[in-house]
């Protein structure tokens, strides 16, 4: 596999100023993550300011949040912040929006859904039972109900002298990238699916327009573009007489 399928310009239409400001000197896709604080503080200005819709009974901190005209925070979401939602997109019922979420515009995050440190670019939706944490959604990415994008791994235990986890390393193509992140979620490039109850692991890079079948558990690193992920099960049928 070349560099170039991990570059910023092989998972996103960058061509929009807004889009590729996020994406500004970074030689991998995953160095946007350890900016979205910045990010975050360049949107909202560092203060509040609410144009949209927000419906009674929903919660907001008073740190800085900006809703931009258009968006409709529904009854029952609970948004911490700092966050910055765009025109048009939803954060519906339920919804818990926590540190540093960005949802650009038509972005959905939806009920029962959780977001940590995400980045959302324009029309990604997470509409059911999501979480997403330390991960970025690309334009047109949907998660199907359930989807987990997992962002710490199991035997990341803090290191007791330093107190400090381990970095996410990533192994493609016998080729070991040590991405600096010590939670990582998962990189979705344009236009990627998954399905009902998928779980991507930390460190999942997927590639544009590729369909990840439900109740896969994928694994870190790279997967291609345009490409079908598929779990297939062997199922017994047997009578119960």
């Amino acid at each position: 596999m070349n560099d170039h399928n991990l570059r910023p310009t092989s998972l996103f239409d960058l061509s929009h100023p807004t889009t590729a400001a996020f994406f500004d000197d970074c030689a991998y896709v995953w160095e946007a993550l350890a900016h979205l604080e910045e990010h975050v503080a360049r949107l909202t200005a560092g203060g509040r300011r609410i144009d949209g819709t927000v419906m009674d009974g929903a919660w907001l901190s008073d740190v800085a949040i900006v809703i931009e005209e258009g968006a409709i925070v529904e009854p029952g979401a609970y948004i911490i912040g700092p966050a910055y939602i765009g025109r048009g997109a939803v954060v519906r019922h339920g919804a818990y929006v926590r540190e540093n979420v960005i949802l650009l515009d038509g972005a959905v995050l939806g009920h029962a859904s959780e977001a940590k440190h995400a980045l959302f670019l324009p029309n990604a939706h997470a509409p059911h039972f999501a979480y997403v944490g330390d991960s970025i959604l690309g334009a047109g990415v949907n998660l199907g109900a359930g989807t987990k994008l997992s962002n710490l791994g199991i035997l990341s235990e803090k290191d007791p002298a330093t107190g400090k986890r381990p970095t996410i390393k990533l192994t493609i193509d016998d080729r070991e990238y040590d991405t600096g992140l010590t939670k990582f979620g998962a990189i979705l490039g344009d236009g990627a699916q998954t399905g009902c109850n998928a779980v991507l692991n930390p460190g999942c890079i997927i590639g544009p327009r590729t369909l990840v079948y439900a109740n896969t558990s994928l694994r870190k690193g790279y997967h291609p573009a345009d490409s079908i992920i598929k779990l297939r099960q062997n199922l017994r049928v047997i009578g119960r007489g």
